[in-house]
Parts: C-alpha cells; structure tokens; sequence
C-alpha cells in the first residue's frame, strides 16, 4: 500500500480520537460523575498535606484505551 495513503489514515484516525476526547471534555460538567474524581478513587486529607490516586480512573481510562486500540488492530487487518 503506498505509505501516503497509510499515513494519511493514521492521522484521520488520530484526529477522530481526538476530536472524541474534547467533545468529552466539553460535557464532563454534564455528565452523572467526575472524571478523576469517581467512587474508588483514593482520596487521604491530612493536617499537612493530601494524596489523591485515582484507582477507578485508571481502570476505566485503561478499558477505555484498550478498546480503543483494539479497534484500531481491527481496522488495518
């Protein structure tokens, strides 16, 4: 296949999942929960400081991802 055309597939692609993820980030205040801020997610407030490790955010951010890259795996067979 030529390469142009590859490339130029790739960067529809990349476009596409980007334009997904700011559309997400355009209605996050709409949305029934927090991004980064989801039940699961460690959260330790202490006199001198605090600690915050989004454990569910990763988890979902990681299937989300996956799925993702599963697709795409899909699309070039």
């Amino acid at each position: 296949m030529d390469p142009a055309r590859e490339l130029g597939k790739w960067l529809v692609l990349g476009g596409l999942i980007l334009a997904a993820i700011g559309g997400l980030f355009l209605v996050s205040g709409r949305l029934p929960f927090r991004l980064g801020r989801l039940p699961g997610d460690i959260a330790i407030e202490g006199k001198r400081g605090s600690f915050y490790f989004p454990v569910v955010t990763c988890i979902l951010l990681s299937v989300v991802l996956t799925l993702v890259m599963w697709l795409v795996s899909l699309f070039r067979k």
